[in-house]
């Protein structure tokens, strides 16, 4: 890789990064991308902070999408039965459980394509109650219409999730029934609504590494950083097209971590989907790249999380606080 990379001035972030400069990230030695991707999270965040998010299916399988990690797409056979979307007062209690065990944001997902209005009023409903407990509110709930996007805002939501999932030049291998101006199209309507957005993607599904950069590249040349970027590692689902996908190294999944936090240095870096086959030294090293937050309780939709027994222990071995509180992992884990 022969791409000269410009100074990172860690007080102003870049929106005019280059592919081949986000390349030439993940091929600097190790140690010396992590003490940088390191000092520019000391720039934007106390490094003994971590948010604590939690995550609940409010609507189960029978999505429309052929997303090839999914368990949830009707279009595999993965033993995952459709439901209806949860009643409001469900969701309310389940995020008042959650605040209880410790977590400071509350996600809800449901498995659509898209949302549709006849289910805007209860969808509101949910977030409305979900903030009035003082929780951090995030939705994903597929593609957005702008009004959509609008009425989310009205009703109190904070941020909207909605993935890149890859680069652009690998993402039909992973799904196509949605393209990628489809997703860049609901970032530009959440933004315009004045929500925040979460948008990152997943690693492992076969991509390359300049797939992977690919995937930054695009998120640090939006109009706007996400403001909070989650990084997924492949948990293989039975029944998907990528359910015997190998691993991705441990390593290379830190690089990942680092160079988003340097590329996207004001971005909240979510430890996401796959901590549950991760060691606690691949997790510390994360933490120490850049990643900030985490998603806490038993469950992500429908695979595994560790439970928050072993996060508490995690957080308090590495001197890890939730964010914000300014006391110790294990008085609010």
């Amino acid at each position: 890789m022969n791409a000269p990379i410009r100074h990172v001035d860690p007080a102003q972030p870049r929106f005019d990064w280059a592919l081949e400069e986000i390349e030439a990230l993940f091929e600097r030695p190790f140690m010396e991308l992590v003490f940088e991707a390191a000092a520019i999270h000391r720039r934007w965040f106390d490094p003994s902070e971590v948010q604590l998010s939690q995550l609940l299916s409010v609507k189960t399988g029978g999505c429309a999408e052929n997303c090839g990690y999914c368990s949830q797409s009707q279009h595999f056979k993965t033993g995952v039965a459709a439901s209806k979307l949860m009643e409001a007062d469900t969701v309310i209690a389940a995020a008042a459980e959650a605040k209880a065990g410790g977590a400071q944001r509350f996600c809800m997902g449901a498995a659509w394509r898209d949302l549709k209005d006849r289910d805007l009023p209860k969808v509101a409903a949910m977030i409305s109650g979900v903030k009035a407990l003082g929780l951090e509110t995030c939705a994903t709930l597929g593609m957005l219409k702008p009004e959509q996007a609008q009425a989310l805002k009205d009703a109190g939501l904070d941020y909207y999730n909605h993935n890149l999932d890859t680069g652009p030049d690998y993402y039909d291998q992973v799904v196509t029934t949605r393209t990628y101006q489809d997703r860049l199209d609901t970032l530009a309507a959440v933004r315009d609504a004045g929500l925040s957005t979460c948008c990152g993607g997943i690693v492992g599904m076969g991509e390359t590494r300049r797939d992977r950069a690919g995937l930054l590249h695009a998120l640090a040349t939006l109009p706007a950083h996400p403001d909070s970027l989650p990084i997924n590692d492949l948990m293989p689902i039975p029944g998907t097209p990528l359910g015997d996908s190998e691993a991705i190294d441990g390593l290379e999944f830190v690089r990942m971590i680092a160079v988003a936090r340097i590329v996207c240095p004001k971005a909240v870096v979510r430890l996401s989907a796959g901590r549950e086959h991760m060691s606690r030294e691949l997790q510390a090293l994360c933490f120490l790249a850049g990643a900030n937050s985490m998603f806490v309780g038993g469950k992500l939709l429908t695979t595994s999380n560790p439970d928050k027994d072993t996060d508490a222990a995690l957080m308090a071995e590495l001197g890890l606080r939730p964010m914000g509180t300014g006391t110790s992992a294990s008085a609010v884990v």
